[in-house]
């Protein structure tokens, strides 16, 4: 199979949405605490992050706002509670990239990390990823 990774991206406890962005030539690496994308983000090279506002051992976006503070430089989607207008204007009060509702549109959430990491046109590339994954199921 031919894997096409022009970006690594850490998903924080937005694991359930996986699917959205399978067709992404992205490398998406899980957490779904703080500690565990803490880890991660010493030990990989993360060029972007997709997270939950609210995460067991970081509520109220204090990941999201200490790692904005610590690398100002990486694109942040902070994902908040839908029709929470207290979370999405603390979202972007700390500098998030995008601010998206949980419940948004596969497209709306894919289109958004492609403009945001500079993925380009990725049509070819979704079409490959498509053809690998269908010929992985038949596997």
């Amino acid at each position: 199979m031919l894997v096409l990774v022009k970006a690594n991206v850490l998903v924080l406890g937005f694991g359930g949405r996986s699917d959205a962005l399978k067709a992404l030539p992205i490398r998406k690496l899980f957490a779904e605490t703080g500690f565990e994308a803490s880890r991660s983000l010493k030990n990989e090279k993360v060029d972007g992050v997709i997270s939950l506002w609210n995460l067991p051992d970081a509520p109220a976006g204090k990941f999201l706002l200490n790692l904005r503070l610590a690398k100002p430089y990486l694109p942040i989607i902070a994902v908040v509670d839908a029709d929470n207008i207290e979370q999405e204007i603390a979202a972007r009060s700390i500098g998030s990239t995008a601010v998206l509702s949980k419940n948004v549109d596969n497209d709306v959430l894919k289109r958004t990390i492609i403009e945001i990491l500079g993925l380009g046109d990725t049509k070819e590339i979704q079409k490959l990823c498509a053809i690998a994954d269908d010929e992985n199921r038949h596997i």
